[in-house]
């Protein structure tokens, strides 16, 4: 007998891909390879794509996403009301000054950029530290 005519007791077995889990064979219906054949396949959820996207709170006081007030100056309101009108979201809205966003008139902030040579009376409006004083030595009320 040579070596070349030796054999074993027991032949070599192949080693056969075991899938986990399930009764669908040897790949559980994981197909052969690729991504989501592969064990702790995590693919990533379309959520979290969005959220990364959205900027990072900075505290819990931070609103990255608030409404800001619509701006308004003097010149603009001087050519558009008379004297003794009412200034406030309503009659802005009404001469298409400014435009309603939705159901709700828009909060509105008063500026100083212009002259304003009329007494007009101001209601629910938000002043600049300018605008205020000039509104009062127009003569105007802010209420």
């Amino acid at each position: 007998m040579q070596i070349h005519q030796l054999k074993r007791e027991t032949p070599n077995k192949e080693k056969k891909r075991v899938g986990r889990g399930g009764k669908r064979g040897t790949y559980s219906g994981h197909g052969i390879k690729g991504q989501k054949s592969r064990a702790g396949r995590r693919m990533r959820p379309e959520v979290r794509d969005i959220i990364k996207k959205i900027p990072k709170k900075r505290g819990y006081r931070f609103k990255s996403i608030e409404k800001k007030p619509v701006t308004v100056n003097f010149n603009v309101l001087d050519k558009n009301f008379k004297n003794g009108d009412t200034v406030n979201a309503r009659a802005l809205v009404e001469k298409n000054l400014i435009t309603k966003g939705g159901r709700a008139y828009p909060q509105i902030k008063i500026l100083s950029d212009g002259e304003l040579t009329k007494k007009l009376n101001f209601s629910g409006c938000i002043f600049s530290a300018q605008a205020r004083e000039k509104v009062e030595k127009a003569g105007g009320k802010i209420s």
